[in-house]
């Protein structure tokens, strides 16, 4: 996968895991795939890079506690990199989806909105901000 930022529109380039236990996601991600987290603030709660060596692969978060008691599962939720993320959202709503959540901005990161297509499924739209390192996503 490309850093988010040297991504071109179109294109997968990230991943987030929502965990209904985070802890228990790290423990296995770290024994199976030799994976190393560092926590960061965002957005008032709290993201878990995880890295492979010194590159940042993916993050996870902690389901909040509304989401479990509706019963929302742990899921991976990919990015695909825009150019221009309200132009994305008005291109994705004249095919036939919809934004699930409006878009977010990660000060000095990413903007990013999470869409419904056409068919129901779900996937994450991730806009660079301007001057945004190439590795470092929230």
């Amino acid at each position: 996968m490309l850093k988010p930022a040297e991504a071109p529109p179109g294109t997968f380039c990230w991943l987030d895991l929502a965990a209904s236990d985070a802890g228990r996601a790290q423990q296995f991600y770290a024994q199976a795939f030799g994976w190393i987290f560092q926590d960061q603030p965002a957005l008032g709660g709290r993201f878990t890079r995880c890295h492979v060596g010194s590159r940042a692969v993916g993050s996870l978060y902690q389901l909040q506690r509304a989401h479990l008691e509706r019963g929302v599962p742990s899921h991976w939720t990919p990015y695909i990199a825009v150019g221009h993320m309200d132009a994305a959202l008005a291109r994705v709503a004249a095919c036939g989806g919809r934004a699930v959540v409006l878009p977010l901005d990660f000060p000095g990161t990413a903007r990013i909105a999470l869409i419904q297509d056409a068919v129901g499924a779900l996937v994450g739209l991730w806009q660079p901000l301007r001057g945004a390192p190439p590795d470092t996503p929230p």
